[in-house]
């Protein structure tokens, strides 16, 4: 292989490596829409959902990540009016993963009053993906 064919193609790998990850860290590991998921309020503890929407977390006890979610996504809560941060532990709930097609923690979603997952983030939400996905309810 002479050598200007094998930098075409190192260029065009490290060319699409970019884009991939330019898409990917835009995305923020957010999802648009949460699909035709809803989260049913009994699931958690407490078993009640906020007056405007609802963040619900899911986490596990082996999570390095989910505490630090939890204490922004509490204060997140703590700020707007009629949210709520609820807690799920899937260590002792194994059942609600597959349910709800959470394959990693903390995953997050964004539940209006009906109940209906309207945004879903994966890893550490960034407090301004938040705030773009609750001023679209």
């Amino acid at each position: 292989m002479s050598p200007v064919v094998a930098l075409a193609i190192l260029a065009a790998l490290v060319a699409f490596a970019v884009v991939i990850g330019a898409v990917a860290k835009r995305r923020d590991g957010r999802r648009r829409a949460g699909g035709a998921l809803r989260f049913d309020a009994q699931d958690a503890v407490p078993a009640e959902l906020g007056s405007k929407a609802t963040l619900v977390q899911f986490s596990t006890e082996m999570c390095a990540r989910c505490p630090q979610v939890r204490r922004m996504l509490r204060s997140y809560a703590e700020e707007g009016d009629g949210l709520r941060h609820i807690e799920v532990d899937l260590t002792h709930r194994p059942d609600l993963s597959s349910r709800y097609h959470v394959l990693q923690t903390p995953t997050t979603f964004l539940v209006d009053e009906s109940g209906a997952v309207r945004s879903r983030f994966h890893g550490v939400p960034q407090r301004r993906a938040l705030t773009e996905a609750l001023s679209s309810l």
